[in-house]
């Protein structure tokens, strides 16, 4: 069964006409060619697909309702109307996001398959210690986060990286929390 559905990508509005069971991943990468989240496992246990997912402040969080979802799980005809934000979409053209650039700065890239992936978790960990969402490695969980190396790689720790560029990951990502 095909459902026609709507979706902002990197700000720019698609309409187009799916399979039900064509993930997010898949339309985005089959059918729109926004080809850098990547299909790493399709199982959604490395976190190369991560992409960011507005949905308006239906929660509340200040950060309009962003969050990290790992597309190749997501169903497209459930976030019919949503915006996505990719790690191409971060910044405008020309021009790289703070994430990114630290990302080069610290040589937290290595061959660049999980890069994409992982900035956008890193921008997704970066928005929710700033609306005060705690981890399982917050020390405080009535108050801010404290971002330190082990409240960053706790909640980078869905993302999979085999060239193994974690510490200069958490390095990049420490940098910009600052």
């Amino acid at each position: 069964m095909d459902a026609t559905i709507s979706l902002t990508v990197d700000g720019k509005r698609h309409a187009l006409t799916v399979d039900t069971r064509t993930t997010v991943l898949d339309a985005l990468r089959e059918r729109l060619d926004v080809t850098n989240p990547k299909k790493g496992c399709d199982h959604g246990q490395c976190g190369a697909c991560t992409v960011l997912l507005s949905d308006g402040d239906s929660d509340g969080d200040g950060a309009g309702g962003r969050r990290r979802v790992l597309s190749c799980l997501a169903l497209a005809v459930a976030h019919d109307g949503d915006s996505i934000t990719t790690a191409g979409g971060l910044a405008p053209e020309g021009e790289l996001h703070p994430v990114a650039e630290a990302f080069l700065d610290h040589d937290a890239y290595q061959c660049g398959y999980c890069t994409p992936g992982q900035i956008c978790s890193a921008v997704g960990v970066l928005d929710e210690i700033a609306a005060g969402h705690p981890s399982a490695a917050s020390a405080d969980l009535t108050g801010p986060a404290t971002v330190d190396r082990e409240e960053i790689a706790e909640r980078m720790s869905g993302n999979l990286c085999r060239c193994a560029a974690y510490g200069n990951i958490v390095s990049a990502i420490a940098e910009v929390a600052r």
